[in-house]
């Protein structure tokens, strides 16, 4: 069995500590990086021994890989952060299909297929992966194509490279389609990131809410995966206490 290397998502508790208080505290309970971190607070995350785990790979969620015309813009920037992210030992680079905006799911595919084709050869002689989220868009975002494990493994697939593989969001992914578990154990060559939070309404992964970590968490840990598990979630009590029990439940 694996053992789950934790990081967390500055973005959700950012908000309600101060950046030197949340590294430290991160540093104590024991994750093993930050992401999305904003930049200039990139040597304070690595002087106190933590990783800068995952940031973005190019701008826009939701105008994205999809569409053929952002394809020069988004391959500029992702060789730019690639070369950033080898300067600064992140391992992954988020990207994102974008919204569908009337593109039907075999062109957005074709498309996005494409478009990572461009930059893949450059992952991989960097050591950078770059992982398309899979994100809801039921509930927070809309018309988002990237929005089932299916889809995304098939680009992939098509792809053909071991550098480009799914963020597969636990959270999103139940609002969309459930069966967990299985859904990882079948396709866990193809992901290269976890995020987690609980539902619904994207806060504690405690037993407030429908799914159940531990047993998540376990069976990522039997697939020997060994990449990073990320807390993506906004806290509803001390943001501290909550980044304690998330890791206690996530250890195994």
């Amino acid at each position: 069995m694996g053992t789950i290397k934790q990081s967390l998502a500055w973005w959700g508790f950012a908000r309600s500590i101060e950046p030197e208080k949340l590294i430290a505290e991160a540093k104590r309970i024991g994750y093993a990086g930050v992401e999305m971190c904003p930049q200039e607070l990139w040597p304070k995350v690595v002087d106190a021994g933590l990783r800068i785990v995952t940031m973005g790979g190019h701008k826009s969620l939701t105008d994205g890989l999809n569409r053929r015309e952002n394809h020069d813009r988004i391959e500029r920037e992702l060789k730019d952060n690639i070369e950033l992210a080898v300067k600064w030992d992140i391992p992954s680079l988020i990207v994102f299909s974008g919204n569908r905006g009337g593109i039907s799911d075999e062109e957005g595919l074709t498309n996005t297929v494409d478009g990572l084709r461009r930059v893949a050869k450059t992952a991989e002689e960097a050591g950078v992966t770059l992982v398309l989220e899979l994100l809801n868009s039921k509930v927070d975002h809309p018309d988002y194509q990237c929005d089932h494990t299916a889809w995304g493994v098939e680009v992939c697939r098509r792809v053909g490279s071991p550098r480009v593989k799914l963020l597969y969001d636990i959270y999103h992914m139940q609002i969309m389609e459930g069966d967990i578990i299985r859904t990882i154990k079948n396709h866990i060559e193809h992901i290269g990131h976890f995020h987690t939070a609980g539902n619904p309404g994207r806060h504690e992964i405690d037993d407030s809410q429908e799914l159940y970590y531990p047993a998540i968490m376990r069976a990522i840990a039997e697939t020997n995966y060994d990449g990073y598990v990320g807390q993506e979630f906004t806290p509803t009590r001390d943001a501290v206490a909550s980044l304690e029990q998330a890791y206690r439940i996530c250890n195994v």
